[in-house]
């Protein structure tokens, strides 16, 4: 809350049929939400009035409609919306992310994976440990599980990798889990063999383009090449593989992120036209993390987050224009919100739900078989931290990994509405706390948000999309709402019909 009642000269005694609200000045309004995500702006008088007791009868059907009085709530129908909202809650991880090798063939100047060079075997995972690592994946209670090849560059450790995924889909016969396979490379040592396999075995492809060739090139090196066209040889090569299987090409298509740097904000609009130009629909403007070597080159690629806010604004902002030119291409980050704030629909995107995905919704394995809560806890390994290490797939069991005490700790730190300043925030219904987060920056699990980095992010986004909302412009309003539609990507799916 940003509005003092003590200087609205207001003693706050509002009515007894006002339900608890969180308020927070957005433009020349005050945004009221509830606990359950319903959102409604009245103007500074009007809350000055509420805050008083006062609710004028012009006032009541609105907020009625949207939940605010207590007299006019459904309790089984609003019972029956919490528990949609928070079903993930009754799954297990998801998300399981096998570091099949540290190697690297690029040198990234904000590398979170903390790469090893190209001759460090060592650092390869072995048939053996990635059996264990399905093998315990799989005992997950969600009926849905994504295993996620990540490194240093997977691709490196291929023949590994295919043994993981051959493996996994006999083992899954027992399970009957809808299994999904990621890959996460920058595509420079990719072949057509390697492709086609990929594509057989419907492995979703994700890569790193950080925006125009001059900007991709400085800051992800490629001993030998132009890692920029590397990468955008092999987009363009596997979405034409797409269309030639028939599929549709807004769907599926090379997911693409975006690490923002200090360098990278100078280019907010070229940033978006070069997603544009290869043929993405959806962009993550991320800030850079603090893991990894990132937290080493801080000097480098770090910045206030003040200027984070203007480089994403700029670029949302050139993003709708070309919506409304017919270019359908949307913000992820925008997205994620937004399923939530208009709709009643949570796209479990793990670090910013509550609680969080850490153990709960995702594992992490690394290449020597140890088991973290999260990439960011493996990541944070690698620089010499064991904090989020809970267990190696040798010897851990599933139940021990999820009632794991650094795991219960995590839950317990990542439930917004008990913790302080999320506690009274206004964008708490839609928001989560990333505990790793607050660890590395912070020195605790149970971080101060209003010293976050990473809330200054979220509220600066979520003031951004209010913004929009609040002036409400039917054509922006439109976009925003298609943002929030969710296409399931079943090709990528092995059903345990389809074994």
């Amino acid at each position: 809350m940003n509005i003092d009642l003590v200087k609205l000269g207001a003693r706050p005694a509002p009515p007894a049929d006002l339900v608890p609200i969180r308020f927070r000045q957005v433009g020349e309004d005050v945004l009221l939400t509830n606990e359950w995500g319903d959102w409604v702006f009245v103007s500074r008088p009007q809350l000055e009035g509420l805050v008083r007791g006062q609710i004028p009868e012009e006032m009541k059907e609105r907020l009625a409609k949207r939940n605010f009085l207590r007299s006019a709530i459904d309790v089984e129908a609003l019972g029956s919306r919490m528990r949609h909202k928070r079903r993930f809650l009754d799954y297990g991880p998801n998300l399981h992310i096998f570091v099949v090798t540290l190697r690297c063939n690029e040198t990234c100047v904000y590398c979170h994976a903390s790469r090893a060079n190209m001759d460090a075997v060592h650092t390869d995972m072995t048939p053996e440990i990635g059996e264990k690592c399905v093998d315990l994946a799989l005992q997950s209670t969600s009926p849905s599980v994504t295993i996620e090849f990540q490194g240093g560059e997977p691709l490196v450790n291929f023949p590994v990798m295919r043994h993981v995924i051959e493996y996994a889909l006999a083992r899954n016969r027992a399970y009957g889990k809808d299994l999904g396979f990621t890959m996460v490379s920058n595509l420079a040592m990719m072949d057509e063999e390697k492709l086609s396999y990929l594509v057989e075995k419907r492995v979703q492809i994700c890569t790193s383009v950080d925006g125009p060739e001059i900007l991709h090139n400085k800051q992800r090196k490629l001993v030998g090449g132009n890692a920029h066209a590397q990468a955008v040889r092999w987009i363009e090569r596997i979405n034409k593989r797409y269309e030639e299987l028939g599929l549709d090409p807004t769907l599926y298509h090379v997911e693409a992120l975006l690490t923002t740097t200090r360098e990278a904000l100078k280019y907010p609009r070229e940033i978006v036209d070069a997603y544009v130009n290869l043929g993405c629909r959806a962009i993550f403007l991320r800030p850079v993390d603090p893991f990894g070597f990132a937290g080493k080159t801080a000097q480098i690629v770090e910045y206030d987050r003040a200027a984070f806010h203007e480089f994403y604004r700029t670029a949302v902002e050139h993003i709708l224009d070309l919506n409304r030119k017919g270019v359908q291409v949307l913000e992820r980050y925008a997205a994620i919100f937004l399923t939530k704030i208009l709709g009643d629909d949570d796209p479990n995107f793990l670090d910013i739900r509550s609680p969080s995905g850490s153990g709960i919704g995702a594992l992490a394995y690394n290449y020597d078989g140890k088991v973290f809560t999260s990439d960011e806890g493996r990541m944070l390994h690698e620089t010499g931290d064991d904090a989020f290490l809970i267990g190696d797939v040798r010897t851990a069991t599933y139940r021990g990994l999820m009632k794991h005490e650094t795991v219960r700790a995590l839950v317990m730190a990542s439930i917004r509405e008990v913790q302080p300043d999320c506690v009274n925030c206004t964008y708490a219904p839609y928001c989560g706390i990333q505990p790793e987060h607050s660890y590395r920056t912070q020195g605790t699990i149970f971080g101060r948000m209003r010293e976050s980095t990473l809330c200054s992010v979220h509220k600066g986004i979520q003031d951004y999309i209010f913004g929009k909302l609040r002036e409400d412009d039917p054509q922006t309003v439109e976009t925003l709402r298609r943002w929030t539609t969710v296409r399931e990507r079943s090709h990528f799916l092995h059903t345990p019909a389809a074994s």
